[in-house]
């Protein structure tokens, strides 16, 4: 990577575009070096671990160049791309000797130091710069000596002329020693130092400018672990092989939006206590008003379908049952109950499983519901859904029968209290008015947070979203 010196070159570093996000993947770059971009120009598409999301450069330049290629992972705070701002946008100060991901450059006439940057994108940086790591501490007279011997070639003159006595009466007495500095290290290195329980003072750095990196880290673990004694005659280990069949094995680099929900789900089904209860139901009636409202006119140009419904059914029961919209605050040991409902939509993509939610669902007209679900369900299949879409949800819906499937268990999204389960609705027979006639029939699946829902507040909330859609007419004589 190529160090910019001039002062007009200024370095945009990967933002933090989530919410305590360390990390995203470059996916693509709209610009080269040499292209000239404009504040508020989309410059690359990374993918975080909740979202692809476009980053604009925040000022007018030239593109110098690009510090990583497309695929790579990028810490945040490491800069990305360098732009020449010497066409007309007021020059970067100096950047100090200390590597990029350290320390923010200060913007130009800001006293306190302070850099614009776009809204999540940094925080005020500090206006002192960090020294480079130095050894043992050796007292200031050696030092200085030590270091003129190294410029000059040999010691100081013993006979040098000794300050005037007034400058030494009235100057500070000099510090004793020369302190060590901090570690260098990025915060998601210092983080998983102390899971691991390692001193980041006894790590060898190998990083450019005296960084500490994963690798370092790892690497001290390793040389920290004893290592077993070899039995004698004990046949040899059997280890994973260095290559595998590429024509016979495909293997999927876990990062992304895919790496995020395994690591949710597995914390989600060991922290919460899940219980899940079914019910199967008789939703005819349901279909034929799905039928119905595809020619009102109210809903021209809407996305109608049992998903619409079954959703407004869930709406009206957790009106009904109100603390089942809660979240469990393990910290404060309390439990929180939302007076508000963000419903969250399980969406299959190309990149893997996410949960946007509709903001205030429970606040909606069922036109208004039905046209925020068809938004939904559009942005992310294009892959645009932002990271905020994805937060402050407070219960979620999976609709599993789109695959043919009947029902399942499903866990729970992290911080939510309930997840419904939607299976496949078929023609079955049914005994209806005494008689056995085929029917549309579904089967429905409610997991819940067993430590704030008992099977008490579960069984109403499922009964009741069953009884809407056998009697769909309950949604107005409930609500």
């Amino acid at each position: 990577m190529t160090t910019m010196t001039e002062a007009s070159v200024r370095e945009f570093k990967m933002p933090d575009v989530g919410e305590g996000l360390t990390e995203a993947e470059i996916l693509k770059w709209f610009v080269q070096p040499g292209d000239t971009v404009t504040d508020g120009q989309v410059v690359c598409e990374v993918e975080t671990a909740k979202a692809a999301v476009e980053l604009p450069i925040p000022y007018d330049g030239v593109v110098r160049e690009l510090h990583f290629p497309e695929g790579t992972t990028v810490d945040v705070g490491t800069a990305i791309i360098a732009v020449d701002v010497s066409g007309g946008a007021a020059p970067a100060e100096p950047r100090p000797e200390a590597p990029r991901s350290v320390e923010e450059p200060k913007a130009e006439g800001s006293g306190s130091g302070r850099q614009p940057v776009l809204v999540g994108y940094g925080v005020a940086t500090s206006s002192t710069r960090r020294r480079p790591r130095k050894g043992p501490e050796v007292p200031v007279q050696q030092a200085s000596t030590a270091i003129q011997t190294e410029l000059n070639g040999h010691a100081p003159a013993a006979s040098a002329a000794p300050a005037p006595a007034s400058t030494a009466a009235t100057a500070p007495a000099p510090t004793a020693s020369v302190t060590a500095e901090r570690p260098l290290a990025k915060p998601p290195v210092r983080k998983l130092a102390k899971d691991l329980g390692v001193d980041l003072a006894t790590v060898v750095p190998t990083g450019p400018d005296g960084i500490i990196t994963r690798e370092d880290v790892h690497a001290a673990v390793a040389a920290a672990e004893p290592k077993a004694p070899e039995p004698s005659a004990a046949p040899a280990p059997v280890s994973a092989p260095a290559s595998y069949d590429t024509a016979r094995e495909t293997r999927i680099p876990i990062k992304g939006v895919r790496k995020a929900t395994a690591a949710a789900m597995v914390g989600s089904a060991f922290t919460a206590p899940h219980v899940t209860e079914f019910v199967t139901v008789d939703v005819t009636r349901t279909m034929k008003l799905v039928e119905e409202l595809k020619e009102d006119k109210e809903f021209a140009g809407l996305r109608v379908n049992p998903l619409l419904l079954i959703a407004k059914a869930l709406l009206v029961a957790i009106r009904r049952n109100p603390e089942i919209n809660a979240s469990w605050d393990e910290a404060a040991q309390e439990i929180v109950v939302k007076h508000y409902v963000n419903l969250g939509i399980a969406a299959a993509t190309p990149r893997g499983l996410i949960v946007p939610n509709i903001k205030d669902a429970h606040a909606k007209t069922l036109p208004q519901l039905a046209e925020s679900l068809g938004e939904l369900v559009s942005t992310a299949r294009e892959g645009k859904t932002s990271p905020a879409a994805m937060q402050g949800g407070t219960v979620t819906i999976t609709n599993v029968g789109v695959f043919g499937v009947d029902t399942g268990t499903p866990i729970l999204n992290p911080g939510e209290s309930a997840i419904l389960a939607v299976g496949a609705i078929k023609l079955q027979p049914w005994v209806h008015k005494g008689k056995v006639k085929p029917r549309q029939v579904t089967t429905l699946a409610l997991s819940f947070d067993h430590r704030l829902v008992d099977g008490e507040l579960g069984s109403k909330v499922l009964a009741d979203v069953a009884a809407i859609l056998e009697q769909p007419k309950r949604m107005i004589t409930w609500a």
